[in-house]
């Protein structure tokens, strides 16, 4: 493999910044001090004057629709995608085409990966009503695998597992991580004919109405119960309300909790008001609601109350969203801009470098144990991205490449921009033109199936 040395770059890491050289081989950080010279005249030397190092971003919750919804996206496109972004890992849920309920569907998935994907990977095995005994065979392999998916709510086919008698054997038996997805069916339901009772036309105005605080607040609660019943290893997913996080603690560290949390950087980004411009370009489960909570989970993720970002990446075609809300499918795609997001903040003040770094990699690989990735550490991968905080990305048609091709960022301007991604030490992505978008790409090399230590 190529060896690179990085020079005089700002490195993020652990809580601090410091000036530093970085040295890169065989896949992995071999050396990092203020200064390094390469004795291998086939060293590339990369200039990080002016520049800032930070671990690849793990986003532990997408959707890349492979197999069986390819006409969305694929697990090639979506990883590019994603790599171009500074996302260097992912973790990939089960509703796909059929669905992940078997080990050897599972290892389907992984088979695609590890043919086509430019970023690590891993995937969930899912639950149905009917198949908790399958799903728990997964304990046999909790170092290979991330976890075991619930949707404690609506979802597509038969993934909805509303059956407590499946639950409590889930909850009881695993002993691997749990993610659920948290919302009330009866409430939502019961929310929508209310609703439909009007006689008036829904909008996507309506979403969060629908699928309302108490619907998350209550599934939310009922999962934290079951993990404390049974001391069960809990994540929850995608946390939109302000009333769900007097659920969730910060008087732990990470790594000493049972129970963990992730956020979105949709629902720290948008809110109700943008359903008048977005429409059902922001539809999606559970939903971006009132303003209010957007503030309270800005509070509780500076202040360790939810432990990690990710995207929920789902991308569907643009015909997909158009046309009335009803039949609108919810999920946007996102994990090409997470970084970009949370950089935008940073320059706003709103939140320190330091901290990006802890929510998108330490804090991801703590919480799921992902062996020797998430941090800037000699031995460990060399999971890199480097960000030219001097330098500006805007999204618009010629820079997306989701397969849908579009997303509900377009026309931003995000005050950075990403210069290089390393994957496994391998140069995969790197920006040539400051004002134009046109990268280089080298393919030759896919990522690797993320291992945990459990």
């Amino acid at each position: 493999m190529q060896i690179y040395l990085i020079k005089n770059i700002r490195i993020v890491n652990e809580g601090l910044i410091q000036t530093a050289d970085i040295l890169i081989k065989n896949g992995r950080i071999e050396k990092i001090a203020p200064l390094i010279s390469s004795t291998d005249a086939a060293t590339i030397e990369i200039n990080g004057e002016g520049k800032f190092l930070l671990p690849g971003a793990i986003d532990d919750q997408v959707h890349f629709r492979e197999p069986g919804l390819t006409h969305k996206a694929t697990i090639y496109t979506e990883a590019k995608a994603a790599v171009a972004g500074g996302v260097t890992s992912f973790m990939e849920m089960p509703n796909t085409v059929p669905p992940s309920f078997t080990e050897e569907l599972l290892e389907q998935k992984y088979s695609i990966a590890a043919r086509s994907s430019l970023a690590n990977y891993s995937f969930y095995i899912g639950t149905s009503n009917e198949n908790a005994a399958e799903a728990l065979k997964v304990n046999a392999r909790k170092n290979d695998i991330c976890g075991i998916k619930i949707f404690m709510g609506s979802s597509t086919g038969n993934l909805l597992v509303d059956n407590p008698l499946t639950l409590e054997k889930v909850f009881s038996e695993s002993e691997l991580l749990i993610a659920t997805h948290c919302e009330d069916e009866k409430i939502i339901k019961a929310n929508l004919a209310a609703l439909k009772a009007t006689g008036r036309e829904l909008t996507a105005a309506d979403h969060p109405v629908i699928r309302n605080e108490e619907a998350c607040f209550e599934s939310s609660f009922y999962a934290v119960q079951l993990a404390k019943k049974y001391g069960t290893r809990l994540h929850i997913l995608h946390i939109s309300t302000e009333k769900e996080l007097q659920l969730f603690s910060n008087m732990l560290p990470l790594k000493e909790k049972r129970i963990t949390t992730e956020v979105c950087v949709h629902h720290l980004h948008f809110t109700s008001d943008d359903y008048a411009r977005l429409g059902n370009k922001i539809k999606c489960n559970p939903a971006i609601k009132a303003p209010h909570n957007k503030s309270a989970l800005w509070e509780a993720l500076l202040d360790d109350r939810l432990d990690v970002i990710a995207t929920d990446h789902a991308p569907h075609t643009i015909e997909e969203k158009n046309g009335p809300y009803e039949k609108a499918h919810a999920g946007l795609p996102l994990v090409q801009h997470p970084l970009l997001m949370m950089l935008y903040y940073f320059q706003q003040g709103k939140i320190s470098l330091e901290k990006i770094v802890q929510k998108m990699s330490h804090a991801v690989a703590d919480c799921f144990q992902i062996k020797d990735r998430g941090y800037i550490r000699e031995g460990y991968h060399a999971d890199l991205v480097i960000v030219d905080l001097d330098s500006s990305t805007t999204v618009g048609k010629e820079n997306i490449l989701y397969k849908c091709g579009w997303s509900p960022l377009e026309g931003t301007r995000f005050p950075a921009a990403i210069t290089h991604t390393f994957v496994n030490g391998h140069l995969v992505y790197k920006a040539t033109d400051k004002n134009v978008w046109n990268p280089e790409w080298n393919e030759s090399k896919q990522g690797e199936r993320l291992r945990f230590e459990r």
